[in-house]
């Protein structure tokens, strides 16, 4: 054991002394391997950025939240083949759907609620925000994503309010920035829809996240209004279901199932004429999409890295050629063919992670410097610290495993009259 390792710290003195003793063709060798590295971390990290910023957006929908609609997230035909004129012939889901349900009741389901989108135009006084987007919610949505109500001022709707159809509503940032600029808005009225409704509640801004989502330009009102005021012009409903603690997703959604197929009067043989939707079926288009972002990614840093490669070995092949005459009296001194293999593999191994090393140190750089002007946080993670020193070491290895060979097999009365 103690000679492998006088070995191996023998063979690291020479590597280092050759490497500092050539510094130009040093850092031309560096920089062929860090840019490879280069390219094949920074395309990992902004991938695993993305992708965990963009789940996180997924996971804030809750991974224990059941939404009932006509259609299926993604709107085409399913992986059964079920064809998108059948969704086309479905029922919207309806306020007298979420009615029967609640009175039916779904005992594995701790909230149940109901949502309806239009988009108007609100104003107050001579202000005014277009194409605002107006939701109807029951009392309930507020404790299905009670986590997500984050707010500035006021409350969310009571439960009496949403069964009285009262004419309140609450309002994201950019609206209240838009209609009362830095006046308080709590109380005052505003009017769509053709009426006034008064404002109990305003959101801290919280911007969009990357699946284009915000509420900061949304206005929610109680759903029995907006269903009163505008009839079977809405298009955009849904009905949520929250779980009880410690169900099993399969369950509860086989207890939405069977409940909405009763309180549509649908037969045994009857397919369901609703969708269920969770946050799982968005996850599981990403670890495709991400799938195959990785893959690309690994291919175009991997050309990066065999240029790199190349460089190396090439590096290598010279500095054995240049060599060779030490090379001999080395082997006529005593030195074994293995400590000359040895001896030449440290040096394109020790050089090639110097170029990893210098590689992720530019991939921090970057990502520190562009995570300043996003809206998201970029981030290197340990596991492509890791990937990228380990891949550094393999393309040195493998890099110097041919002019190593050479030179552990030059005869050493040959070797010594090559320079001669």
């Amino acid at each position: 054991m103690w000679k492998i390792f006088t070995l191996i710290s023998e063979s690291y003195r020479f590597a280092w002394n050759v490497l500092i003793n050539n510094r130009l063709r040093t850092a031309l060798s560096l920089l062929g391997i860090a840019i490879g590295i280069f390219a094949i971390i920074s395309v990992y990290s902004i991938v695993d950025s993305l992708e965990k910023n963009i789940r996180e957006s997924v996971e804030s929908i809750g991974s224990d939240v059941v939404f009932v609609n006509k259609w299926a997230w993604g709107g085409g035909a399913d992986p059964d083949g079920y064809p998108w004129w059948k969704y086309f012939q479905r029922p919207e889901v309806s306020l007298e759907d979420y009615k029967k349900i609640v009175n039916r009741g779904v005992p594995t389901a701790k909230y149940i609620s109901f949502a309806a989108g239009v988009n108007g135009t609100l104003k107050y006084g001579n202000s005014s925000v277009e194409n605002a987007k107006i939701e109807g919610v029951t009392f309930e949505s507020g404790l299905i994503f009670q986590r997500d109500l984050n707010f500035k001022y006021g409350r969310f709707f009571s439960e009496k309010e949403t069964k009285l159809a009262k004419s309140v509503c609450v309002i994201g940032a950019d609206i209240s920035l838009g209609l009362f600029g830095e006046k308080d808005p709590l109380g005052r009225s505003i009017k769509t829809l053709g009426r006034e409704f008064t404002v109990i509640g305003v959101m801290n801004k919280e911007g969009s996240n990357l699946l284009g989502q915000s509420d900061d330009s949304k206005m929610w009102i109680p759903a029995s209004l907006l269903v009163t005021i505008m009839g079977d012009k809405i298009s955009e409903t849904s009905l949520q279901f929250k779980a009880k603690d410690n169900i099993p997703m399969k369950m509860f959604k086989d207890d939405i199932r069977v409940n909405m197929r009763v309180i549509r009067r649908l037969s045994p043989r009857a397919e369901d004429n609703f969708s269920m939707n969770e946050s799982s079926v968005i996850s599981g288009g990403l670890d495709t999409m991400f799938s195959a972002i990785g893959i690309a990614g690994s291919i175009i840093g991997g050309f990066s890295i065999l240029v790199g490669g190349f460089g190396i070995a090439n590096i290598m092949f010279v500095s054995v050629r240049e060599r060779t005459g030490q090379i001999g009296i080395q082997k006529a001194l005593g030195a074994k063919s293995s400590f000359i293999l040895l001896q030449f593999l440290v040096e394109s191994i020790l050089l090639s992670l110097l170029g990893g090393v210098l590689g992720i140190l530019f991939v921090s750089c970057l990502l520190s410097i562009a995570s300043r002007f996003s809206e998201f946080e970029l981030f290197l993670s340990f596991a492509n610290v890791i990937t990228g020193i380990s891949l550094s070491a393999f393309i040195g290895l493998l890099s110097g495993l041919a002019p190593a060979s050479m030179a552990s097999k030059l005869d050493p009365v040959e070797a010594i009259r090559f320079n001669q």
